[in-house]
């Protein structure tokens, strides 16, 4: 049985559809991505889930619980990461958690030992009197990461987890991300923007203006692309696109400055490409296919790292703030 099922899914705002007939389903113990642009759709759809908002058509039922008619029992046995900082800067790490324990109403002899086994987790216990302000963003999101993990959640929900860190620090989340399937036994249902982090999961859906365009693990997207990417400049992009197509019969796109064309088995081509092109060859440069072709090929555009809609995101805070659903 799968763990999220999720069925023509829509969520909108007036006139503004944010989530567009969504449909996909998540197994037990997978590590599922949402890859999409800022203002896709990717948070909106973690907030059904979540039950932070309702549902305008479809269905999604998360742990056998249905989102729109249980959604305290949905709450009760997942986790969730918020995109933005939630913890309490002026209580301390061991506060926060006890905190979140009384929310949840765990008995106080097993919240301690759990707490303790969490912050060892996240290499936090050392500093689990110390007050939250004193921390770094990193170390903050860890212990968000072990509060979202103190009541036993089936699935852990994750939204952007690494935004706004450095690259070292992200690299260090993933760390602590990527153990949990197996020291905890969950699901972890992730949104991100960044490709390399998509990488990770066992599936991806890209999602693109609230619609999911693909869905599958990242080396069958990959494999989709057609082959071997291969950019060049010329000394004249627009002559030299015509020739690819007159010369080798290949379709060339024209981007940044750059001609850039698939062809299977590229270093095979680079050499012949080199000598039997009319057009000087300024730089050339081969690459295998990457997440971030494989959205360029789906949407025609590279992903971009935007503001999301403003329409959405401000009636999604109000939402949320004001408690309504």
């Amino acid at each position: 049985m799968n763990v999220i099922q999720v069925d023509r899914l829509v969520k909108r705002y007036g006139s503004f559809t944010a989530v567009d007939g969504v449909s996909f389903d998540v197994r037990p113990g997978e590590v599922f991505g949402f890859l999409g642009p800022n203002g896709a759709g990717k948070t909106t759809t973690i907030s059904v889930l979540c039950t932070l908002l309702r549902p305008t058509e479809g269905r999604a039922i998360v742990n056998g619980f249905d989102v729109a008619h249980q959604s305290d029992e949905v709450r009760r046995s997942i986790g969730l990461i918020f995109q933005d900082p939630s913890l309490d800067i002026q209580l301390t790490a061991q506060e926060n958690l006890d905190f979140h324990a009384f929310i949840y109403d765990l008995p106080a002899r097993e919240s301690r030992a759990r707490q303790e086994e969490l912050l060892r987790m996240v290499e936090l216990w050392e500093r689990r009197n110390d007050r939250v302000r004193t921390f770094s963003g990193g170390m903050k999101r860890r212990l968000e990461i072990a509060r979202g993990l103190l009541h036993r959640p089936r699935v852990l929900f994750l939204d952007e987890p690494t935004l706004g860190l450095d690259p070292q620090t992200r690299r260090h989340i993933w760390q602590y991300i990527l153990g949990l399937r197996e020291k905890e036994g969950i699901t972890l249902f992730l949104t991100t923007h960044y490709m390399d982090e998509a990488e990770y999961c066992d599936r991806i859906a890209i999602i693109d203006h609230g619609k999911i365009v693909a869905l599958d693990t990242p080396a069958r997207l990959k494999a989709g692309v057609g082959g071997d990417i291969i950019t060049l400049r010329t000394t004249d992009n627009e002559r030299a696109a015509a020739e690819l197509q007159a010369r080798f019969g290949l379709e060339a796109a024209r981007q940044d400055g750059m001609v850039r064309l698939e062809v299977p088995r590229g270093d095979e081509f680079i050499p012949r490409l080199v000598q039997d092109l009319t057009s000087q060859i300024v730089a050339i440069n081969m690459s295998r296919p990457t997440l971030d072709d494989v959205f360029l090929k789906l949407t025609g555009r590279a992903i971009r790292e935007e503001e999301g809609s403003a329409k959405d995101t401000m009636r999604l805070g109000a939402r949320m703030w004001g408690g309504r659903r």
